[in-house]
């Protein structure tokens, strides 16, 4: 009954979604403005049919070609077609709004205090306004190990980066890749390293956002590159790594070849190949390890946040949807059965990994918010990881590597602008 309800809504949300971005909004109709892979998302189009069902208000969801989005959203903010509520990552690309006007900060609402500490973190700016209210999917990014082959091995995980050091060589010298690093298009690794470096001081956030440093004046960033070339260097990446993209992850940690990723829970619910010699019962959590800070880090989830246009003439009515979305008997209808970690305190349908649940003392230590790809301007994954497939590929050094970093973060900051006005 549930797979039919879900079916159900996917038709009938597609049916309320336009086609192009650029139509001006219907007088009396919330609106809703989203990628078209996000809003097509089983929980969206079941809290969307909720709402109008339960309330008898009407949405209209203004649906973009992913590719699409980042500038029809700005062309809307930029005329008088806003929509009244827009779906957006805290990342990067929010730079490309006047965003203390053109949205109206959640701090006073009611559901506030119910939201996770990890999912109200993500969601605020540096003076700690709430930008919007997070409701997707969440997880943790870590070090997911082969729990099953270390035990086998008489290893144990490590706690910091020199005991990290000494399981990846113990593991290289039995035959194992210690860690499936797939160069091939796979970009996130890097932020991982880097969130502690910003997270963990906001005056190195504002000085590289304002031109004031680079990523070649900061010390952990050398520490962070030098550590990843080293390691491909003694095998601990496999003889085939620049070769191996997403799909190549699944047959290597199923298979046993790799024994750690850098990745997050979720993934392996969704994307781990069923009848491998290794399944997620195999699997267990420590905090990824590449040199930047000593006892590891964990990245908290990159959140969709409803935005709400602070002046739209449907504020108030834009408000209590936020209102019906963060009601308990709600989202606990949306995200029955979805592979998550909480993103509210009173969300019970979900299904939290057991290798999130065992590691929590640990996770709540040395978890960061996602910093580097959300808030560093110009951030671009597959930028940083460009710079280091040439450096892999010994085409630079360590120097020239990080140059290549502070090169493209410029040209991508100075597009973010143009894109701005």
């Amino acid at each position: 009954m549930k797979i039919k309800i879900i079916a159900l809504a996917a038709v009938f949300a597609a049916a309320m979604m336009t086609s192009a971005c650029a139509d001006k909004n219907d007088g009396g109709v919330l609106t809703v403005m989203g990628k078209e892979s996000d809003l097509n998302k089983s929980y969206m189009t079941e809290i969307f049919e909720r709402y109008q069902q339960q309330t008898g208000n009407k949405l209209k969801i203004i649906s973009c070609k992913d590719s699409d989005f980042e500038a029809a959203a700005v062309e809307k903010f930029n005329s008088d077609s806003a929509p009244d509520i827009l779906m957006h990552f805290h990342n990067a690309d929010l730079n490309r709004f006047d965003v203390e006007n053109d949205f109206y900060f959640l701090n006073g609402e009611d559901w506030v205090d119910d939201l996770t500490d990890s999912a109200r973190n993500y969601c605020q700016d540096k003076s700690g306004n709430l930008l919007g209210l997070p409701y997707w999917e969440n997880s943790v990014s870590g070090c997911y190990y082969n729990k099953t082959i270390l035990d086998s091995l008489g290893l144990r995980p490590a706690t910091n980066q020199a005991e990290f050091d000494v399981l990846c060589q113990a593991l290289a010298d039995t035959g194992y890749t210690p860690i499936c690093w797939p160069a091939d298009g796979c970009a996130w690794m890097v932020q991982f390293a880097l969130d502690p470096i910003f997270a963990d001081d906001p005056s190195m956030l504002e000085k590289i956002n304002s031109g004031e440093i680079t990523f070649s004046d900061i010390p952990e960033v050398e520490n962070m590159v030098s550590w990843i070339a080293q390691a491909a260097d003694k095998g601990w990446f496999g003889d085939s790594f620049l070769d191996c993209g997403w799909n190549g992850i699944s047959r290597s940690m199923a298979s046993g070849d790799a024994v750690m990723t850098f990745i997050w829970d979720t993934w392996f619910y969704t994307d781990l190949e069923e009848g491998g010699k290794y399944g997620v019962n195999d699997f267990a959590l420590m905090p990824v390890f590449l040199n930047t800070v000593d006892g590891g880090t964990f990245e908290g989830g990159n959140l969709n946040m409803m935005m709400v246009n602070k002046n739209s003439e449907r504020l108030e009515e834009a408000l209590d949807f936020l209102d019906f979305c963060a009601t308990p008997e709600n989202y606990n209808a949306a995200f029955e059965g979805i592979s998550t970690v909480s993103c509210f305190k009173g969300q019970t349908t979900n299904i939290q990994s057991k290798m999130v649940v065992d590691a929590g003392e640990l996770i709540a230590e040395k978890e960061r918010v996602s910093t580097a790809a959300s808030r560093i301007v110009g951030y671009s994954a597959d930028d940083m990881v460009n710079a280091l497939n040439e450096l892999f590929r010994k085409k630079v050094d360590v120097k020239g590597c990080i140059e290549l970093m502070d090169k493209n973060l410029k040209a991508e900051a100075g597009n973010q602008a143009a894109d701005a006005f």
